[in-house]
């Protein structure tokens, strides 16, 4: 086991109360895929009244909003004590989150929602689409779906439309549909102020056009998914954004942000007005580059 694997396993079980050592909310998926995200991270405040509460592979985003939290994200069912024990080390409780946000019905992001929820008496938001997926059925239409681990169902879910808002306290997130990696795929969007200094932050939904090498993105029949992907990057590309957070970090320089964050950089590094056109643009690039490997004649 690396030093990396040895570390998020002592985290974990540390924070596993032992009388739920079989709560089927916290049975672990894909333990050796995730693995390699769930190396610990202390809680960050990012800017404002917003926090990051993951792992070193998956961003779960907290904003306490003055009358309650909201979440973002729950990562999979292995972490959750890990992201109850984050929460607790910023002065806040589980108990006092009132709704957590879901990016996509994919189990590294939503596998932990469910128990989440159970603990925090939260209400489940997301996009539309992710509804089936989200309340334990399936989408064969996911261009991933071969490669899928099923997860807990959500039970109290509440779905939203491209721009509808969600208002808690003094905050209101709106939900902005990003369609592509999943149908359900959802981006949300928000203020934070510090003093009189106030950003646009974005959490945002995978772009990523990842499938199995079998899988034909230019099947006349994907279309669909490639218009799909062209609109989220667009609507990506246009979206205010002064703080980009993805839901993985990597796909957006989030290790060398954190790290430059925790030295005190000047000014904050998370703040960077092209960050949501660039990640668009990255995605946008790695769509059109699957797609030429596809349309390329075959070596005979």
């Amino acid at each position: 086991m690396s030093i990396r694997a040895a570390l998020a396993a002592t985290l974990l079980s540390s924070t596993a109360p032992a009388q739920q050592a079989d709560d089927p909310l916290l049975r672990p998926i894909a333990p050796e895929s995730a693995t390699k995200w769930l190396g610990p991270e202390a809680p960050i405040r990012v800017f404002g009244n917003f926090y990051l509460v993951g792992f070193e592979g998956l961003n779960v985003g907290l904003i306490d909003t003055g009358a309650g939290l909201i979440l973002i994200d729950g990562a999979v069912p292995q972490g959750v004590r890990a992201i109850e024990a984050n929460i607790r080390k910023l002065g806040f409780r589980v108990e006092d989150v009132k709704y957590i946000l879901s990016t996509e019905p994919h189990y590294d992001h939503a596998g932990g929602i469910a128990a989440l929820a159970r603990d925090s008496g939260a209400t489940v938001i997301a996009g539309t689409a992710a509804a089936t997926v989200l309340r334990g059925g399936t989408d064969p239409s996911d261009a991933q779906a071969s490669w899928l681990e099923p997860f807990p169902a959500v039970s109290r879910l509440r779905m939203v439309r491209d721009g509808e808002r969600i208002r808690l306290g003094a905050v209101t997130v709106t939900a902005r549909a990003t369609p592509g990696h999943t149908r359900g795929s959802t981006s949300w969007t928000w203020q934070s102020c510090e003093g009189r200094q106030c950003r646009t932050i974005v959490f945002a939904a995978s772009l990523n056009p990842v499938a199995p090498p079998a899988y034909r993105f230019s099947n006349p029949d994907h279309a669909w998914l490639i218009a799909s992907f062209r609109q989220s990057f667009a609507t990506m590309r246009r979206m205010p954004c002064d703080i980009l957070i993805t839901a993985h970090p990597s796909q957006s320089g989030g290790a060398e942000k954190r790290q430059r964050l925790g030295q005190r950089a000047k000014p904050n590094p998370y703040i960077d007005p092209d960050a949501c056109r660039a990640y668009a643009q990255d995605f946008a690039a790695a769509l059109d580059e699957r797609l030429a490997q596809e349309r390329a004649p075959r070596a005979q």
